[in-house]
């Protein structure tokens, strides 16, 4: 699940620095920003989004090395690594109890002043690189009117199997222009999901071995065990976990309006049944914003485990 987790982030941040449109060429000479996301992701202790910084960030929330994720898990774990992240300066919003508050993304991705737990905002004329980043970048779009959304809604689509019901609507999902892909997967095996065909998924899957890449002296990366080199797989809808968790990308706010809309379309279709809440303003009787909207400095295991870990709850059906 770590590595999916990787995944669904490193499609965010090609949509928020290379564009939706863009595909890789192999042998096809690449922009600077291209190796500057595949930096963020290669396998060193200081890259954003390396194994080893969401393994390290998972034991601060209570996952030793080696101990397995669940989609509430990776989502949780990327959005604090993302707050260090200066050179996307992206909000990400983890949408609980089934619920996007389209108030509190608002105040989210509005908010001229940075993240909670955040590197300082740096000065402009230095000549330093954060992780190979020129740091004036995170400057300027710390400065924008809209900080570029990432959304993520872990969901629960059933007890030990995926509820039919819920099918319609998750095909619709990958269906919308912000999609970033589901992750999620089968019992014991993670993967992460691009679209479907019919009544099956197309994935990909990570559970491949392969050379560990180091960068050359020029700063360039051999990408291509980046990339998919052979067609996508495909699984039966049906034998998905019901442990999953949806993303979104919106580069600006009118991509997060227009997605609103698709979502309230979607909830008046016949016969399909929505797999979330959309809503303008917190309902009354959910939990503490504070709880559930964590920083980095928080270190109360017992309350991840609680609100985000429901993947891992053992379901007990009670007789009346």
């Amino acid at each position: 699940m770590l590595r999916c987790g990787q995944m669904i982030f490193a499609q965010a941040l090609v949509c928020r620095h290379l564009g939706r449109d863009w595909r890789w060429i192999k042998g096809k000479r690449q922009m600077d920003n291209y190796f500057n996301v595949l930096n963020a992701f290669i396998d060193k202790k200081d890259s954003y989004y390396s194994i080893h910084q969401i393994a390290q960030m998972g034991v601060g929330e209570g996952k030793s090395i080696g101990q397995w994720y669940g989609p509430n898990t990776v989502a949780q774990v990327l959005k604090k690594l993302a707050t260090f992240d200066t050179w996307s300066s992206l909000a990400v919003h983890i949408a609980m109890d089934n619920t996007v508050v389209m108030e509190e993304i608002w105040r989210l991705c509005q908010s001229n002043f940075p993240c909670a737990g955040a590197a300082a905002c740096p000065a402009v004329d230095s000549d330093v690189l954060y992780n190979g980043y020129p740091e004036e970048a995170g400057v300027r779009d710390r400065l924008s009117l809209w900080k570029p959304l990432v959304l993520l809604i872990p969901l629960r689509l059933g007890l030990t199997e995926i509820n039919e019901a819920y099918i319609e609507t998750l095909k619709h999902c990958f269906m919308m222009p912000q999609s970033l892909g589901v992750i999620g997967g089968k019992p014991n095996s993670a993967h992460y999901f691009i679209g479907y065909v019919g009544e099956e998924l197309i994935y990909l899957d990570p559970h491949t071995t392969q050379p560990a890449v180091e960068p050359s002296d020029s700063g360039c990366l051999p990408d291509e065990s980046f990339h998919c080199q052979h067609p996508p797989c495909r699984m039966s809808i049906a034998e998905l976990d019901p442990s999953i968790a949806v993303g979104f990308f919106c580069n600006t706010e009118e991509d997060f309006n227009n997605w609103c809309q698709q979502i309230k379309k979607l909830s008046l279709v016949r016969g399909v049944l929505p797999m979330f809440e959309l809503v303008e303003r917190q309902p009354s009787h959910f939990s503490n914003p504070d709880v559930l909207n964590l920083t980095p400095d928080s270190s109360d295991a017992d309350r991840l485990e609680r609100f985000f870990d429901s993947e891992d709850e053992d379901f007990e059906i009670l007789s009346l």
